[in-house]
């Protein structure tokens, strides 16, 4: 008999509850207390009284949905899409947007003020733009119900392992989000119907690409009946029958690479549709100009980029800096990198490839001196860099961020270890109808002697 100890079922009370809505939890939840206990439900805003049943419980904290709202929010609006509540791909359309965004700025704020103690001298206007449509990247799922008859197409249900029973999605761009019920009965005609799981999606300046990850292979008419559907529909299709490195075009054949400009400093990424790209262009550009104001550029600048991807920064700070160093943690976006930098004619940059989470020591790159840093990392953070920041001593840091619990961590040490002040902090709608919170902040060295000197 095993020694661990079983887990009791808890059974859930199944007649609906009653509950005042306190305010907003950072996942977009309301926060109500029942008989004491901190209780999580979706749908719900803050000052409303709503009916909600119970989905989880445990010993901290309690989950519920509502079901009916008693007293409204003046916040609250109609959701776009008609799959809100069930699809899992948003989770704030009842909020209206400048409301999204001031909450999601309110989150910032008091990741800064609960885990750093730092407060940030001036918060910056949010960033903004386009709510519906926005998305050019998304990893859908696809599912063949043999109940239903048909075969699910998008994003999974909210707070449950299925896929949402979509026919079109408000958020993605529209030559997908408009073509949910095309690719369910194009899916739904083939025979490997059974065994396609996803479909991944990047949207490039002009076309579209899915990639249909496959678990068989494909039958000669299945082949033609995705051809067919590229050519009709003017995108490009790959397949991936295993890894990342299995995926290979169908249509067309040779296509030309993906690719988006950003306008403003004249720059052109070309990119792969399994690379990381920003999902919200508009967005993209709109930080770019922001980051490089921010970092007040002088022609005898010498920049480091840290997480610098396929140069999405880079190659625009090099526009108006003298040297650009990009730093990135695999080499095969390195090589992409150096090549958009051929592509632009820009010949002042280097990069190099280096996993930013292990001991850096004997990194050439190291041995430089930087007048600015920029760095733009993952959900984790760059906490592993920093004692290497605080080193380099460079007289401003402008730190991109997409989640604020890591950037509060790292401005803690930036602030109190190294001699940095948190000059100004904002935040950037990247995420529309979401609770992702994407943030800026800047970071100005105390101490100016100790900055990097002139070359």
């Amino acid at each position: 008999m095993s020694k661990q100890r079983r887990r009791r079922k808890v059974r859930l009370p199944q007649e609906p509850v009653a509950a005042h809505i306190e305010e907003l939890s950072a996942e977009g939840r309301g926060v109500a207390h029942i008989d004491g206990k901190v209780t999580f439900i979706d749908f719900a805003l803050p000052g409303e009284d709503v009916l909600f049943k119970y989905s989880r419980t445990s010993s901290k904290f309690d989950e519920g949905q509502a079901i009916e709202v008693l007293k409204a929010s003046a916040q609250r609006v109609e959701p776009a899409c008609e799959h809100f509540g069930i699809c899992g791909g948003c989770s704030l359309q009842h909020l209206n947007e400048t409301d999204q965004i001031e909450a999601k700025q309110q989150t910032l704020l008091n990741h800064f003020q609960h885990l750093s103690g730092v407060e940030p001298g001036e918060i910056m206007p949010p960033l903004t733009g386009p709510v519906l449509g926005y998305r050019h990247k998304a990893r859908l799922g696809v599912k063949y119900v043999a109940k239903k008859g048909k075969v699910l197409v998008g994003f999974r249900e909210k707070a449950a392992p299925y896929i949402a029973n979509l026919d079109s999605c408000k958020v993605l761009h529209p030559s997908v989000g408009e073509r949910l019920d095309k690719l369910s009965e194009l899916i739904m005609s083939m025979e490997a119907r059974q065994t396609i799981p996803q479909i991944e999606v990047a949207v490039s300046d002009d076309v579209t690409a899915l990639i249909f990850r496959h678990l068989e292979d494909l039958s000669a008419t299945d082949r033609e009946k995705l051809i067919q559907f590229a050519q009709a529909e003017n995108i490009q299709i790959a397949l991936q029958p295993g890894g990342i490195n299995t995926v290979k075009a169908l249509w067309p054949e040779n296509p030309p690479p993906l690719f988006y400009r950003l306008e403003n400093q004249q720059v052109k990424i070309e990119f792969q549709a399994t690379d990381f790209t920003q999902v919200n262009p508009v967005i993209n550009q709109a930080m770019i100009d922001h980051a490089l104001a921010l970092l007040d550029l002088q022609v005898d600048d010498s920049v480091l980029d840290l997480f610098c991807g396929l140069g999405n920064f880079t190659l625009p700070m090099a526009r108006q800096a003298a040297r650009v160093t990009g730093v990135e943690g695999a080499e095969v976006m390195v090589v992409k990198a150096r090549e958009n930098a051929r592509l632009n004619d820009i010949n002042n940059v280097d990069f190099f490839a280096a996993d930013l989470s292990q001991d850096l020591k004997g990194q050439p790159w190291l041995q430089q001196k930087y007048d600015k840093i920029l760095l733009d990392p993952p959900r984790s953070g760059a906490m592993e860099m920093l004692n290497y920041l605080g080193k380099l001593g460079a007289s401003r840091i402008v730190y991109v961020s997409c989640h604020p619990a890591t950037l509060a961590r790292d401005a803690k040490i930036l602030v109190n270890d190294f001699g940095y002040r948190l000059t100004r902090a904002g935040v950037m709608d990247m995420f529309p109808h979401t609770a992702h919170v994407e943030s800026i902040a800047v970071f100005d060295l105390k101490d100016k002697s100790r900055s990097a000197t002139k070359h």
